[in-house]
Formats: C-alpha cells, structure tokens, sequence
C-alpha cells in the first residue's frame, strides 16, 4: 500500500546549511533527520543556494529532491554583483557573455522547460535582463 501525500512544500536552503526553524515547522516532519539528509546531499554544492520539493506523507515520513541553484543566483554570481537594478528597463547593471550564458543554460538544462539549449539560453537571457543585466551576443 502506498503512502499518502500529505504536503508538498518548495522551500530554498543554503548548500549545506539547512537548519530545523520556521521555514520547516509547518512541514511536520523530524526536522533534524531532513536538515542531516539535506546538508549530507548538498555538502559539495556550498555557497549556493538550493531549491527543495519536499513531499510530507501521513506517516510523519518525507522524500526530497534537490534542484539546481536559480537562474537569478547564478546571473548575479557570474557577473560579481550583489543584487539585479531596480529599473530593469532603463539601468543596466552588469554585462553577462555569451560563454557564461551558455554555461547557466547547460546547468540549468534539468530544471527548466526547454527541449534545446538554444531554448534554455533564451530563458536565462530573459531572467539576465529582467534583472538589468545586458546579454551579450
């Protein structure tokens, strides 16, 4: 017999730095056992932050999977800035190549809804300037 499905949470942690608080009190799992599972699985992905689909079952019992860091983290790491501008539109920010676009897409391929990397570069462009970021082609 399978386990019903109780709670299906995204919540983002930092790489190896999960911690029991409020962002899992809601869940009502055993906290401890998911920030030890979670920080053993994403002890090798430190200073990023990764996004988590938790699925709580009636048992108290969980499953996880980890995805890959967002496109805005990335975007901002790759160009060495702190935060996106706050007119998109008018004030760009940071100038993002060709070569680090592509790179994001390529890590990015699992999570995003894109069949080719020409699509999934087109996505990661989107986000770049949304955020303020000129793309460079």
């Amino acid at each position: 017999m399978s386990k019903k499905v109780v709670r299906v949470m995204k919540i983002q942690f930092p790489a190896g730095g999960a911690k029991p608080g409020p962002a899992l009190a809601g869940a009502g799992i055993q906290m401890p056992k998911f920030c030890t599972a979670f920080n053993d699985q994403t002890k090798d992905r430190m200073g990023e932050t990764v996004p988590v689909v938790l699925t709580v079952y009636d048992d108290k019992d969980f499953s996880f999977v980890l995805k890959t860091a967002p496109a805005a983290e990335m975007i901002k790491k790759a160009c060495g800035i702190k935060k996106g501008s706050s007119n998109a539109g008018t004030t760009t920010v940071a100038k993002l190549s060709a070569d680090k676009l592509k790179e994001i897409a390529e890590y990015k391929m699992p999570d995003l809804n894109a069949n080719d990397l020409e699509s999934a570069m087109k996505i990661i462009a989107g986000t770049a300037r949304n955020m303020g970021v000129e793309v460079e082609a």
